[in-house]
């Protein structure tokens, strides 16, 4: 399958797309063509997502290690468990990071580890919190591969900045003076730098990158044919797993309504509402990985809605401020007993305002993140422990190491231009 950029100024195969993540206008790839109706029959993760994914990679070099590509990279589940009533949570959280960046993660890897490159590739990824860690582990040791991640000096955990360092040589960690949106925009200003291209075999592992947002339709897809009509509430800051989720149901799966949670970073939840597309400065928040100011999938959500009322159609949005999620925490621990995530406690409390308005019927929250990330921010509202699975706990144990650097161009140039 072919993919076109959001600004009409690109055509590639889609293991083009994967390679390159940002188009050379500056867009972002999308399928030329988004296969419909596809017939799928509820099964195991793996088997779902090579079902789901084949009609992108009919015909692509990559079409015949896609079996393989799925087995390597959905090696742990997304199991759905009970919240209360009918609320439902989609458990993402059970891979190497213990977040669900780990499903694209790991695919993207298994796709760039096939396709052919004999130079080094520089994996360079700005993170808001979650994706620099399962990017590091997808593509740590791998021969051929090095990885930069950029995040916010400041603005993620404790335990988000050791998991950062503690992947050993192949992985830098920097600390940017500034936001999530800064990283973003040095990330984006090196892929569209020419000279440097020309010098660093770079790649993308941000949620620009097709090789990122394609593989987590599987986990909708499959909860979906489980539940067929099932609604999502999906929580998101950079609209890559909003986008995957609406990817999916557009194929046709049985999905339902999809409601966007986001934290006070509003720019998503004006815009849903019939405003205009304005670019903020991120503020700081509890759900740190969802502080964004000018998500990047923004465009490929215009793309696919490029008029208001369409978008208000496919897709509705809520904020919750950090007041409220810390009630939400507290509340739902003790009514259920599950620890939340600042991220996943948006989503509850969205899902809760709307039975609170009168939606009716199954609806699953996107678990994101396990709470054990987050535990001086849960374990003081719970007055429990919240106790590490076994992948993270060994990742926080290893010694961790991190760089500073300023939100200028010019440092980040000359790190990538460092071998």
């Amino acid at each position: 399958m072919h993919c076109v950029s959001t600004r009409g100024g690109a055509r590639v195969p889609l293991v083009e797309a994967i390679a390159l993540g940002m188009a050379p206008d500056g867009g972002l790839y999308v399928p030329e063509v988004i296969p419909r109706h596809v017939t799928l029959s509820p099964g195991s993760l793996v088997d779902v997502a090579r079902a789901l994914l084949g009609p992108f990679f009919a015909g692509e070099t990559l079409a015949p290690a896609l079996d393989a590509i799925c087995a390597g990279a959905f090696t742990f589940d997304a199991p759905v468990v009970a919240l209360e009533g009918e609320d439902l949570l989609l458990e993402l959280f059970h891979g190497p990071t213990a977040a669900f960046k780990d499903f694209g993660a790991r695919f993207l890897a298994e796709c760039l580890a096939r396709d052919g490159a004999t130079s080094e590739r520089t994996i360079l990824v700005a993170t808001s919190g979650d994706t620099g860690a399962a990017v590091a582990a997808a593509f740590a040791d791998r021969p051929g591969f090095r990885v930069v991640v950029l995040y916010p000096d400041g603005r993620v955990s404790g335990r988000q900045a050791h998991q950062l360092g503690a992947f050993g040589p192949s992985v830098r960690a920097f600390a940017v003076a500034g936001s999530f949106d800064d990283c973003q925009r040095l990330a984006k200003q090196a892929f569209a730098d020419e000279a440097l291209r020309g010098h660093v075999a770079l790649r993308s592992a941000n949620s620009i990158s097709l090789g990122r947002l394609l593989p987590q339709m599987a986990y909708y897809a499959k909860a979906s044919l489980d539940r067929p009509g099932v609604g999502f509430v999906v929580p998101t800051g950079n609209l890559g797993n909003a986008v995957a989720c609406v990817l999916t149901r557009a194929m046709g799966l049985p999905i339902g309504k999809i409601v966007l949670a986001t934290n006070a970073n509003r720019v998503l939840v004006d815009w849903v509402r019939g405003g205009p597309y304005t670019p903020q400065a991120s503020v700081g928040t509890l759900a740190n990985a969802m502080d964004v100011g000018a998500p990047s999938n923004a465009e490929r959500l215009g793309y696919l809605f490029p008029d208001p009322a369409s978008l208000a159609r496919a897709v509705s949005a809520d904020s919750v401020d950090d007041e409220t999620i810390r009630r939400t925490i507290t509340r739902t621990f003790r009514a259920t007993g599950h620890a939340l995530c600042p991220h996943t406690a948006c989503g509850v409390e969205v899902l809760r305002r709307l039975r609170a308005h009168g939606e009716r019927g199954p609806f699953i929250v996107a678990a994101t993140a396990h709470a054990a990330k987050f535990e001086t921010i849960v374990e003081p509202l719970i007055g429990a422990a919240v106790a590490a699975p076994a992948p993270l706990a060994a990742l926080l144990a290893r010694p961790s190491h991190m760089e500073h650097i300023p939100a200028r161009y010019e440092a980040l140039e000359a790190i990538l231009r460092t071998r």
